[in-house]
């Protein structure tokens, strides 16, 4: 079975293949839906994008699963050693507004853990790649997450409801500086690439949304977790994740002992 270097190659040549076909979309017609059960918009870019990452990363890996946002979920991806995660453009809704804070975000994961990972923005040229134990790239120079050790007045990467005082212990919520980003993947490399201390986000997170980044993240020595601390776990049964917590060593561990840990989900996006 191919390695995580053949499997980043494979991932990189689809990430472009991907940005060909949503830049096509771009200003033009979008034949937008909204999902059911208010799971947001999906456009005819998301799901060309989806058809053409679908026919090049199977037919090249076609014994792995598949997880995506735009396809419907098989169990079959259970079974398999590996497979991929795929959001084929994370930001739907910047990218109908004609933003260039979209992304395509592309991961493999095997038992459990992802092993290779892109998030390109291709308007943006900023493709973030990482691979287990080959660390964290931004258009193929090495990155690392920031050296902040005090988490007083850290930037953090999160949706403004996150920091109301009852999602936080004692006097309320630590003093940073907030800053936001539209996509999550987004979000997770910026922070892998330094440029902000940590994020969060307290929402309940689909695998698809972040499997790329986390892997990003670590790679650049970041730390990052669930809400509450844990490991993120990937090609689950059921494909989410508890929220998302990241960053530096210092400031993860300043937020995570900040957070309420029987704190109800936060209405943030």
């Amino acid at each position: 079975m191919p390695g995580s270097d053949d499997d980043l190659d494979l991932l990189i040549g689809a990430a472009h293949a991907a940005a060909e076909v949503a830049t096509r979309y771009v200003g033009g017609v979008l034949d937008i839906v909204d999902k059911p059960g208010g799971a947001g918009p999906v456009t005819a870019a998301d799901l060309a994008v989806n058809a053409v990452l679908e026919e090049r990363l199977r037919g090249a890996r076609p014994g792995y699963g598949w997880l995506s946002e735009e396809s419907p979920d098989d169990a079959d991806r259970l079974t398999r050693e590996a497979g991929f995660i795929i959001d084929p453009i994370d930001g739907t809704r910047s990218f109908i507004e004609g933003s260039d804070a979209w992304a395509h975000s592309l991961a493999v994961v095997r038992g459990g853990q992802v092993t290779a990972a892109v998030v390109f923005l291709p308007l943006k040229d900023r493709m973030y790649t990482a691979r287990t134990g080959g660390g964290a790239a931004l258009n193929r120079r090495a990155i690392r997450r920031s050296g902040r050790a005090d988490p007083e007045g850290a930037t953090v990467l999160a949706a403004r409801p996150a920091f109301d005082a009852q999602h936080w212990r004692g006097i309320g919520a630590p003093r940073v500086t907030r800053h936001h980003r539209p996509s999550l993947a987004y979000r997770l490399s910026l922070v892998a690439e330094g440029r902000f201390d940590a994020m969060l986000t307290l929402r309940d997170s689909w695998e698809w949304d972040i499997a790329a980044g986390a892997l990003i993240l670590s790679e650049a020595g970041a730390v990052v977790t669930d809400r509450a601390g844990a490991p993120l776990l990937f090609n689950k049964v059921w494909p989410q994740a508890r929220g998302v917590l990241a960053g530096t060593p210092s400031v993860h561990a300043a937020l995570l002992a900040g957070l309420r840990p029987d704190d109800a989900q936060a209405d943030e996006t």
